[in-house]
């Protein structure tokens, strides 16, 4: 029944792309949101009984070669992964059915359509595929189909964001490949399967675990792999920006724990502490280059930057807890980094699409050209703020239970691991809380700055909410965020089974209302009672009116502001560029690092220029001397033997009668 429905899900994909392809335009962005919203509910109902139950299923088939079966297998890992994928899918499904035809009416919003399911029926590929021929072709379409869709724009950002892409993405499959193609010299198959049960020796099982870190690392934009995400997701439209951040960069998470994890079985230490170093030092470095940023999608860009970094401290304390064998440690680790990963596919897709929302009005990625939307697009304002609280980790959140529960994993590692362990993590653990508060500070000028106070253009106030089904898909997100955080006493149980799928080790992490990290003596927190309370905080202020309203009020006094003794004008406005200006200051050098790895790249443009330049005499030189030549001959040998048909039914039947006797000649020979 899993793989019927899944394989149910697949097919509606791919009939929403070819009706968004073959409709007329008017119906194609409708057919496509349509459709693939069934697809994503249907896809969720397939994976959902996989994560409750824990029992894998697999489907197998012949190939067109012996070496590649196809085989897809659903566990609980790829279970949780097409359960975050479909999540997503959905809200952006609902979403696009609007801004599409909104947005690209009359500029191939059939094509729009037909990419964007095809590229998540291709990432629900790659999560389930068990064979590392078919994981690199799926792999590949994803890559393409999300590439086409960042250039869909077609203008010159769109295009160098693209090729910049396009580049660093390839050059990630290829160190997968290499990788793969060591394990099959191996085990003699590319089936998973194999590769789990081969004994690999020690310093080629690191060879292969680098290749796999590096080449996926890639793929999820860590740091120094990042710097085609922050050009590529301003670049896509907002709703593919939403898939791009909430859940492709995820895919390349999940590729690091398939290979070194499930496949390899994380047997050095190692491997899990140069995971812990890259993540700590993206989750800081993404949140410093965020806050400087004055463009919406660039800064949320760079904030995904930020969450990578922090799923991969969690997944690193895992795989360094598999490693020393420490039961509890990798439970919580995986708990942690599992955890955030469905909820910045939460909020990040969120985000994303409220700051379509915003630009599709406001005709501005530039938050200056912003300010006092809250009065025009209230709603969006709101579900942006709730975006805002899951990243910004304020309690009672989604954002607040998985940065606990990293919190409380990097303490474990601090008490009861290793002297290294006992460094790094509360190193980790430090960069973190930084994160974490700049990260407050990002998106409080966000919203400040985007939401509140005056219009800073006409076109800001004249701006209108978005329409019904935009708002669907971000209200259904929404609900998400708020879901996931109060109910973790629920959700928490589900991450811990698809850490034990990883370790073999299971330890309570929720009892009742509660969540605690393994030991209820450690720590204890109740997101359902917290959230009770802050409600009751938030209604105080209606009591104090409610005593207080019939009182007689003091006659009210009007007077000028005292603006230190100037008046108040626009120009004392804060803006966006203003407020992270002292952040701007005392990471000077930090900047200064990321220019510089900018500037390398535009001065090594010139050299990828010429590319298409080469590829285009190369192949003419191919046409020239190899096809050309080959034409004429056949058109040569055509003319010549187009003297055998004259017409003359005479000569037809002399041809048959000659046929005839070379036939006998040859049978009595």
């Amino acid at each position: 029944m899993p793989f019927t429905l899944f394989s149910l899900a697949i097919t509606l994909y791919v009939a929403g792309a070819l009706a968004s392809l073959m409709l007329p335009e008017r119906a194609s962005s409708r057919a496509a949101g349509v459709i693939g919203t069934v697809a994503a509910v249907v896809g969720f109902a397939a994976a959902l009984p996989v994560l409750l139950t824990g029992e894998p299923v697999v489907a197998a088939a012949d190939g067109p070669f012996p070496f590649a079966h196809f085989v897809l297998r659903l566990d609980r890992l790829s279970a949780f992964m097409v359960l975050t994928i479909t999540l997503v899918g959905a809200a952006v499904a609902i979403y696009g059915t609007a801004y599409v035809r909104e947005e690209y009416a009359g500029r191939g919003a059939g094509a729009m359509g037909f990419l964007t399911n095809l590229f998540i029926a291709s990432m629900l590929l790659v999560v389930v595929a068990d064979n590392a021929l078919w994981f690199i072709v799926f792999f590949e379409a994803m890559s393409l189909t999300s590439y086409f869709l960042v250039v869909f724009e077609q203008d010159d950002e769109a295009v160098r964001a693209g090729w910049l892409y396009f580049v660093i993405a390839h050059a990630g499959t290829l160190l997968v490949l290499i990788g793969f193609l060591l394990l099959y010299g191996r085990t003699g198959s590319f089936d998973f399967a194999s590769f789990r049960g081969a004994a690999v020796p020690a310093p080629l099982a690191s060879i292969i675990f680098l290749l796999a870190f590096f080449g996926f690392g890639a793929k999820a934009g860590m740091v120094p792999l990042h710097i085609w995400l922050p050009r590529a997701h301003p670049a896509a439209p907002s709703h593919v920006s939403a898939l791009l951040s909430g859940v492709m960069i995820k895919i390349g998470i999940f590729g690091i724990v398939r290979v070194g994890v499930d496949l390899l079985g994380a047997t050095t230490v190692w491997w899990g502490v140069l995971v812990l170093v890259f993540g700590s030092a993206s989750a800081v470095l993404g949140v410093i280059y965020a806050l400087a940023e004055n463009d919406i999608k660039r800064l949320l860009a760079y904030s995904s930057v930020e969450n990578v970094g922090i799923v991969l401290i969690g997944m690193g304390i895992g795989m360094i807890g598999i490693a020393a064998n420490r039961p509890v440690l990798p439970v919580l680790g995986f708990v942690a980094g599992f955890y955030h990963l469905l909820n910045d596919a939460v909020f990040k897709s969120l985000l994303f699409l409220g700051a379509g929302s915003v630009v599709s009005r406001v005709r501005s990625k530039d938050m200056g050209h912003m300010g006092g939307l809250l009065h025009v697009m209230p709603w969006t304002a709101l579900a942006f703020l709730i975006g805002a609280l899951g990243i910004c980790a304020v309690p009672p959140f989604n954002g607040f239970v998985s940065e606990w529960f990293t919190y409380q994993s990097l303490f474990r590692a601090a008490l009861h691991g290793t002297s290294l362990l006992r460094l790094l993590a509360p190193l980790s653990m430090a960069m973190l809380g930084i994160a974490s508060a700049l990260a407050v500070m990002a998106f409080v000028k966000v919203i400040g700055v985007t939401f509140s106070g005056a219009a800073r253009t006409a076109a800001a106030a004249s701006a209108t909410e978005v329409s019904w089904p935009m708002l669907s898909g971000m209200g259904f997100l929404a609900a998400c965020c708020i879901t996931l955080g109060v109910g973790a006493p629920v959700v928490a149980p589900l991450m811990r089974d698809v850490a034990a799928s990883l370790t073999g080790h299971g330890v309570a992490v929720a009892a009742g209302l509660d969540i605690f990290p393994g030991d209820a003596s450690v720590g204890l927190l109740s997101t359902p009672l917290m959230a009770l309370l802050l409600m009751g905080l938030a209604a105080v202020p209606l009591v104090i009116v409610g005593l207080y309203a019939r009182r007689r009020p003091r006659p009210y006094v009007g007077a000028e502001v005292w603006a230190c003794g100037y008046a108040p004008d626009a120009g004392m406005r804060v803006s966006a560029g203003g407020f992270a200006e002292p952040i701007k200051v005392l990471f000077r050098p930090l900047y200064g690092v990321r220019n510089w790895a900018e500037d390398c790249f535009t001065a090594l443009m010139p050299w990828f220029a010429g590319l298409p330049a080469s590829a285009g005499r190369t192949e003419l030189l191919w046409d020239r001397w190899l096809l050309a030549p080959l034409g004429d001959s056949v058109e040569a040998v055509s003319v010549r033997m187009q003297v055998l048909q004259g017409g003359d039914f005479r000569v037809y039947c002399l041809y048959i009668i000659a046929a005839l006797i070379a036939l006998l000649i040859v049978a009595i020979g």
